[in-house]
């Protein structure tokens, strides 16, 4: 990753994080790598609680639509570390990924929705 692309991707984390401080959210970890049941350890961008409920977030900043299968492979990267519902940040969703997420409730969040929350 390029040092523009680090940068990048840092503000969308900053702006990730003060998005679920003022939800009400709990950050708990940055960058966060957790064992899987399938013993494959699994990276996340994020962990965050809300109650007793805590959630992955996969952060993608990138400058085209994220497809369903970044999704299916967030789904199953939360399913094997035992946490549901987990959060997508990006730019934009297919309509795949939409209706995926939709069906597995999966959390899909945008930059233009977390600012405009800021506001």
């Amino acid at each position: 990753m390029s040092r523009a692309e680090k940068l990048k991707t840092s503000r969308l984390m900053d702006i990730a994080f003060s998005f679920f401080k003022k939800e009400g959210y709990k950050v708990k970890n940055e960058a966060s790598s957790l064992d899987g049941f399938s013993g494959v350890t699994r990276q996340f961008d994020l962990i965050v609680q809300k109650g007793k409920d805590e959630q992955v977030v996969w952060i993608r900043d990138w400058n085209r639509t994220i497809g369903v299968n970044v999704i299916i492979g967030l789904d199953t990267a939360s399913s094997d570390v035992g946490l549901a519902n987990p959060i997508m940040i990006g730019e934009k969703f297919s309509d795949h990924a939409k209706s995926y997420s939709n069906r597995r409730k999966i959390t899909l969040l945008t930059k233009q929705k977390m600012t405009s929350s800021l506001r």
